[in-house]
């Protein structure tokens, strides 16, 4: 059982980003031994942010955070670092290299028994019984296997975003700290993959922090949901359907307010505008007490993103046909044999586990790559829109606007014309928001502009490779 009585202490927290926008403010929360939380907010409302803060790799804030004596805390990112002098099993390695260094002095001391060693290995002993680290090699198999972790002497370098997470994932699971913070660990899992991961984090004794666009996942691992809603940290206890229903009630409760403060506005307003003069300190207050209202129904209003397909042209009969796919990647076969027929209008949905080759069919699809055999036909009305999963394709110095919209004025969809800054306030970029960096967006806000740029080129025929990858629930 744990010595102490909360495993994390958050006191006073603020964050401010660069151009003085408010992240979140003054947040206080202390986190229990063993429990289970997932973190939900709007992209950008500070979900990485906060766990930056509480791994200790985000020093630039205000208040304090900081874990109990003796408690370890794990953080997985969304884009992981890796040793890229060691291979993939080396790099999982280093997850138990503290547990191993206890087998191996223990083996030492079993080949050179001695009476004044004696004490020393019993202890050992004791040690590696408690933690069940007899067969830790096997323990590094089964979790390398069950997140279906490239080869053990593959180099990491070489390795995709996705493999890169998972063995990053295997690492920090096999540390088994007192605390994990992970955000958005089911990326690029297949279902099998993720349905081990679950019941991996069920039976997991230490506190977890979740973030994550996968709803079901949040709702049968967590036992408190944490909301980061315009600057605050608002925890419910019970899971993501439980926290449902207490948002929906405080949402209508803030509706019965908002109708409130909207009439003391209007009523302040038209006092305002018959000229009032503010010379006594009664009508100064009353001038300041509007613009204080003002103020804040301007920062407790919920934006949502309202995501923009355009219709393209009208497809023909004939839309995609594949006969007889085969593509290899180096020794290994991915499809064998593959034939169908896309209709128009047809909405197909692709499986597979992890390596299977969804994302090559993509890409052979789009001609990015070529198949060993068989044949792609596309329709000669066919226009296709891909979004797949990199976001390399987006410079990091360029501001939101300019990522979406490359610097025009007006966007063309289909046969309406837009302005392009309302055209990024659909997918919620509004404001000083447009002028945000992409290389300080958060890995939902990278996907919104991936989405907003692809998706207004105006395709009749849309590919989408996990597009929800990083989304907030507000946005799927």
């Amino acid at each position: 059982m744990a010595a102490y009585q909360y495993v994390y202490h958050m006191q006073g927290v603020s964050k401010t980003y660069p151009g003085g926008k408010k992240c979140f403010e003054n947040i206080h929360l202390n986190f229990l031994p063993g429990v289970k939380i997932g973190v939900v907010g709007v992209n950008g409302s500070g979900k990485s942010t906060l766990m930056r803060i509480m791994a200790g790799i985000d020093t630039d804030f205000t208040g304090e955070a900081w874990a109990a004596e003796g408690a370890k805390v794990g953080y997985l990112p969304q884009e992981p670092h890796l040793d890229p002098g060691l291979t993939v099993r080396e790099n999982v390695m280093l997850g138990v290299a503290a547990k191993k260094a206890k087998l191996d002095r223990f083996n030492d001391l079993a080949m050179n028994y001695s009476d004044e060693t004696a004490d020393e290995m019993a202890n050992l002993q004791d040690e590696i019984d408690s933690q069940n680290l007899w067969d830790l090699d096997s323990q590094v198999d089964i979790s390398m296997e069950a997140l279906r972790c490239p080869p053990d002497d593959a180099a990491v370098d070489s390795l995709s975003g996705g493999e890169r997470r998972r063995v990053a994932l295997c690492k920090l699971l096999l540390e088994a700290p007192e605390m994990l913070l992970l955000d958005e660990p089911t990326n690029h899992l297949d279902a099998e993959t993720i349905a081990w991961l679950q019941q991996h984090l069920i039976a997991y004794k230490g506190t977890i922090l979740i973030v994550t666009h996968d709803r079901y996942f949040l709702d049968d691992i967590t036992s408190w949901i944490l909301e980061l809603d315009r600057g605050r940290g608002i925890p419910y206890e019970g899971n993501y359907s439980a926290w449902l229903e207490q948002k929906a009630k405080r949402l209508m409760q803030e509706a019965r307010e908002d109708k409130s403060k909207q009439k003391t506005l209007e009523r302040e307003l038209e006092w305002m505008r018959q000229g009032a003069k503010a010379r006594q300190a009664k009508q100064k207050a009353r001038i300041n007490a509007y613009n204080e209202l003002a103020g804040q129904s301007e920062r407790e209003k919920i934006s949502r993103a309202q995501i923009v397909i355009p219709n393209g042209q009208r497809l023909g009969s004939k839309v995609i046909e594949v006969n007889g796919l085969r593509k290899h990647m180096g020794d290994k076969l991915l499809i064998e044999d593959l034939s169908f027929s896309l209709p128009p209008g047809g909405i197909v949905g692709v499986i597979g586990p992890n390596g299977a080759g969804k994302s090559t069919l993509f890409k052979m699809l789009t001609g990015q790559e070529k198949p060993d055999a068989g044949t792609i036909e596309l329709g000669d009305t066919v226009q296709l829109s891909y979004v797949d999963q990199s976001r390399d394709d987006l410079r990091p110095e360029d501001n939101v606007w300019e990522a979406i919209s490359g610097g025009a004025e007006v966007i063309v969809l289909g046969d309406a014309q837009i302005n392009s800054r309302a055209y990024c306030g659909a997918f919620n970029f509004k404001g000083g928001d447009q002028q945000k960096k992409v290389s300080l967006l958060s890995g939902g806000e990278r996907n919104r502009v991936h989405m907003a740029r692809l998706l207004k080129e105006g395709g009749n025929v849309l590919l989408l490779d996990e597009p929800t990858n990083d989304l907030d629930v507000e946005t799927l």
